[in-house]
Parts: C-alpha cells; structure tokens; sequence
C-alpha cells in the first residue's frame, strides 16, 4: 500500500524488530531518513533492510525525522532513551514518537506526544519477517486513534486498543503464549532425544500444529492427554523419569492443566483427585 502523504521516518534502534518496520513503512511508501544502529549487526542489518537511511546517533535521528520517530529499543531502556532525547532537545513539536514495547503505554514518554505500537508477532530480523506482518494485530495506546489506524493499516495490521494500565496484562499474555511456547517445544525436542528420536521435528511438527489449531479454536475442550484424563498412574510415571531440571514446568503446567480441566468440565474433580495428590508429592520431592 502507498502511503498518501508520505511521512519522513527515523528509527531508533536498527534490531530485529525496528528494521524489519523501517523496511515495512518503506515499502507503504514513507522514507525512513535515518536509524541509530550500535552494535555490528544492527548496522549490517540497517544497511541491508534501510539501504537509503543515514546511520546516526540517536539525537541526530530524531533531529530529521520530520513526522515519526520508531523508538524499538528494549522495555528497560526506553525511559531513558526517551529521556535522553528530551533533555537534548532532539524531539520537536508535531512530530509522534511512537514505540514498539509491549509492556509500556504512554506514561513512559511522559510529555512526549505518542503512542505505543507494538506488533503480536516474533522477529529474526531477516527478510522473512516482512511476510510476517500482513494481517497481524498491533496493540495500540494513544490518544491520535485515527493517526495510528493509518500507520497500522500501511503496516498491513489490524489495531487492538489496549488501555494504558492493561498494557502489562496485554504482553504478559503474549511472552506467556509465544515465549514459553518456544522453551516447552525445544524441552519436548530435548526429552524425545533423551529418548532415542533422532528427528523430534518429525514428531512434533503435526502434533503440535494440530494442538495449537484446536486450541486457538476450541479453547479448553481442545484439551487431551493424561492430565486432561485423570491418569494419575502415567503421570506419575513421567514424574518418575522426567530429569530433575525438568520437573517444576511440568509439575506447574500439569496442575494448571489439570485446574483449567475440572473448570471445564471435562474432568470430575473425584477423578482428579489421585491425579492431584501425585503431582503435589512430586512437588514435595522436588523442592527437597
């Protein structure tokens, strides 16, 4: 899509996720004019993904980005960043200072004007992920709903508006759901190894596409497996052979599992209660 009034765009903080943005907003039309890049991969990655955008120091950034500044820099820095180009005079009347931190909302850019845009979905920083974003959702805060809609739909995203104190909740929910995703696979890769599978991929692939389909449409009825049944007797045979380091995710995600069961009916807390006793003296046995 071609922007309808281009916008002079600079990024702060050329990583994974401000390039591949960068990239997207040029792509929809608008000229990113500058990125701040510090370490070596940032600025191969800004040259790659922003051929026709100055490397410059963060101030010097903001100073010619006439409409939008992209602030993609981590959670526990932004405040100060923010800071930082306030105290230097870099930031200037008119111009949105947006921000890509799932967790933050307005209150950390203070006077700035704003808004917290940030993309539900997980980056590399390699080319792939511009095919990523088309279609995505993007948790929004501001006041400018209309100014932020536009930039949304250039990126090919539909905005979610999240209000300023749910913002903790609203990334919780997706470090939660993508972040540990990533651990509870490769855990499972690493236990099916331990247990003679040469390719975990080949085992795992449709089975864990499968359950995150049913999943996503199904909600808790989509639940399976031993927990799910009551079988205290297999479960406590996982306990049994699981390594030590693997105990306590399992223990917590069996019990909350189980709890997220009984919710839905789908396991009568009569026959849940073996299963509860098993995993609570694993627990025990485990904190030993």
């Amino acid at each position: 899509m071609s922007a309808v009034h281009p916008l002079s765009v600079g990024v702060i903080g050329a990583g994974r996720v401000g390039a591949v943005l960068g990239a997207a907003l040029v792509a929809a039309g608008h000229h990113v004019v500058a990125a701040a890049a510090v370490s070596a991969a940032s600025r191969d990655r800004a040259h790659r993904l922003l051929p026709g955008a100055a490397t410059l120091p963060a101030d010097e950034v903001a100073r010619v980005a006439d409409d939008l500044l992209l602030l993609a820099v981590p959670d526990d820095a932004l405040g100060s960043v923010v800071a930082g180009l306030a105290a230097t005079g870099a930031l200037r009347p008119g111009q949105i200072v947006a921000h890509t931190s799932g967790a933050h909302g307005l209150a950390v850019l203070g006077d700035v004007h704003g808004m917290a845009l940030h993309p539900a979905m997980t980056f590399t920083g390699a080319d792939a992920d511009l095919d990523r974003l088309p279609g995505i959702a993007w948790g929004v805060t501001t006041r400018d709903r209309a100014f932020a809609t536009r930039l949304v739909a250039d990126l090919g995203g539909v905005p979610e508006w999240i209000a300023e104190d749910a913002r903790p909740l609203y990334h919780a929910a997706l470090a939660h759901g993508a972040n540990h995703l990533v651990t509870l696979v490769d855990e499972a890769a690493d236990l099916l190894r331990a247990a003679g599978v040469e390719q975990p991929r080949r085992v795992l692939e449709p089975l864990l596409s499968a359950a995150l389909d049913n999943a996503l449409r199904l909600g808790d009825a989509a639940l399976t497996g031993p927990v799910s049944r009551g079988d205290a007797g297999t479960v406590g045979k996982h306990l049994d052979r699981l390594p030590h380091e693997s105990l306590p995710a399992y223990l917590a995600l069996a019990r909350r599992t189980a709890d997220r069961a009984i919710a839905a009916g789908r396991l009568r807390p009569q026959d849940a209660a073996p299963l509860m006793d098993v995993l609570a003296r694993a627990a025990v046995g485990s904190a030993r």
